[in-house]
């Protein structure tokens, strides 16, 4: 499996402390049957990450992590603000691509309900050649949701829910409702730490995706062929519909 959204790199941002702690989470990974994590490191004005230093970070990850035994690997990416994708050209988006594959944009919406702000930076990313997928829709439950998300996928993109959303009390039922609307796409950890909060670890919500008969017959796609080609920079199409106005 592939986690399309992990905060893996060390002392980056609010993500692993060290390189013991990333260690930890490809750890983590491994057993849990994670054999990719992209590394995506917060995009956004509050955290002072370079972009042209990601790959040569992503690659000294590697090298410390097969010194050490590990077979997780990491790949390059960004969880990219909806308040910054204005302010970075081509060539920084292409660099915090998920996997590098040129093409996706992890996109993190704007605090609170999702806007028409979302919206129109969805829009500027398909202008520039882009796609975007939509990270972490349990932060912005709100009353229309489910019709912003609809129009969203129409308009050609995807939703990444954290997979630890669909067991947890707080989210669970709220996720329930996106995955029987057709709104949900991937999965991914978006894991900070091996000492505290998410594991880098997936398995328990695709196992949770079998309640629900709209996307039961799909997992397959969730899991493994929707990652793959967003990875590698191809375009790819949910197999079910949006059952929402959108």
């Amino acid at each position: 499996m592939i986690d399309l959204h992990c905060h893996i790199l060390p002392g980056l941002d609010d993500g692993a402390a060290d390189i013991r702690d990333s260690l930890g989470m490809a750890r983590q990974a491994e057993t849990n049957g994670v054999t990719q994590v992209c590394a995506t490191p917060h995009i956004r004005h509050d955290h002072d990450v370079v972009i042209g230093e990601l790959a040569d970070r992503v690659a000294a990850l590697n090298l410390a992590l097969g010194q050490a035994g590990c077979r997780t690997k990491i790949r390059t990416g960004g969880e990219v603000a909806e308040s910054i994708v204005s302010a970075l050209d081509d060539d920084e988006l292409r660099a915090v691509s998920l996997g590098g594959g040129g093409r996706w944009i992890l996109l993190e919406p704007a605090p609170g309900p999702l806007s028409d702000g979302l919206d129109d930076t969805v829009r500027q990313l398909t202008d520039r050649g882009f796609r975007s997928l939509i990270a972490h829709p349990e932060r912005h439950l709100g009353a229309d949701l489910l019709d912003r998300l609809g129009k969203l996928t129409r308009a050609g993109s995807l939703v990444q829910v954290t997979a630890a959303a669909l067991s947890d009390p707080e989210t669970a039922e709220g996720m329930a409702i996106l995955a029987r609307a057709g709104v949900l796409h991937v999965l991914a950890s978006d894991s900070h730490s091996s000492r505290f909060g998410r594991p880098v670890a997936i398995t328990l919500g695709l196992e949770r995706l079998w309640e629900f008969p709209l996307l039961s017959p799909h997992v397959d796609w969730i899991a493994w062929r929707a990652p793959e080609a967003i990875i590698s920079g191809q375009d790819t199409e949910a197999p079910y519909s949006p059952r929402v106005e959108g």
